[in-house]
């Protein structure tokens, strides 16, 4: 099937830059990229070669597909021609603030303008933006090339028209996008994910369980449930017959019970150094590198199952 042609800019190509560039290329469109480290270019083509026989292996491309990258020495020259840029530069607002400031500038007016930031509200980039209603978060989980999660948010001079182009860009990607209808720090699958944290963390500084436990238990529990269904879904699923109404009525009470007992915990130095000692410990006899492959094989086949599954939302 021929492919419409898409000039995408990808401003930053550290970890979420080079996966969202691959998947971009994947996708057939002309990357025109750029990175100010030194030795960006060739740690962009590293990770794109690492990146693309996953993205074959899901049928996303096939090798005569790919679509052109060129690298740029700064954010004006990369930016220049592109309907979409995806900015993915340091989680800091000083330079996220200059960083937009200069695409906004360069970029052609219809451009729309995406930043993958973790948790810096839109809003406190748009005055500084040339055209802010072109501004939009389109935030992915990593890695981007294989995860299909991308929260959209709009700030206050967002336009719908702006939201509703991310949604169907982002869809047009094989990505799940979900629409986040407020600004909230951490957007909504971190909050979620500190929300854990926070509670791992506090059981393991009050000497419960051991990091190796936290993760097993995890990993080896409800995260296999969450992998395939979301919290509400398995709550649905918890009540039987009765479904989420029942689970509710009858588990209301004890979670409620859980809430209020749940920690609040500080990172501290010798905390920090007593979960790394743990990690440590458990995957001491564990490659990393062997780990992350494994780790993204099976990301492959979980989402290829789902996609032959009618009934898993």
């Amino acid at each position: 099937m021929k492919r419409e042609k898409i000039t995408v800019g990808v401003v930053g190509t550290g970890v979420i830059g080079a996966s969202w560039a691959a998947c971009f290329l994947a996708h057939g469109y002309t990357v025109r990229a750029t990175d100010p480290a030194t030795g960006a270019e060739q740690r962009l083509q590293d990770r794109i070669s690492q990146c693309i026989p996953a993205l074959e292996r899901m049928g996303v491309t096939q090798k005569n597909e790919i679509g052109e990258l060129s690298f740029h020495a700064n954010i004006e020259s990369a930016v220049t021609d592109c309907e979409i840029v995806q900015e993915n530069g340091p989680e800091r607002l000083d330079i996220k603030r200059d960083t937009i400031q200069r695409i906004t500038g360069a970029s052609p007016a219809h451009a729309l303008i995406a930043t993958s930031s973790s948790g810096i509200p839109i809003s406190k980039l748009q005055d500084i933006a040339l055209y802010p209603e072109r501004l939009v978060l389109g935030h992915p989980f990593n890695p981007p090339h294989l995860i299909p999660l991308v929260e959209v948010v709009g700030g206050r001079l967002t336009s719908q028209q702006t939201i509703d182009r991310a949604m169907s860009f982002y869809a047009s990607l094989g990505k799940k996008p979900i629409h986040i209808k407020r600004e909230v720090k951490g957007h909504v699958a971190n909050r979620l994910q500190a929300a854990l944290w926070r509670e791992a963390i506090y059981l393991v500084e009050q000497g419960v369980v051991s990091v190796s436990d936290i993760d097993a238990a995890l990993s080896h529990g409800p995260g296999l449930r969450w992998a395939l269904l979301g919290a509400f879904a398995n709550l649905h699923l918890s009540g039987g017959a009765g479904g989420i109404a029942h689970t509710l009525k009858h588990l209301g009470p004890p979670i409620e019970e859980w809430w209020a007992d749940l920690g609040s915990v500080r990172l501290s130095p010798e905390l920090n150094a007593r979960i790394e000692e743990g990690l440590n410990a458990f995957l001491a006899e564990t490659d990393e590198a062997q780990m992350v492959a494994e780790r993204d094989e099976a990301l492959i086949q979980l989402l290829e199952l789902k996609a032959r599954s009618a009934h898993l939302p």
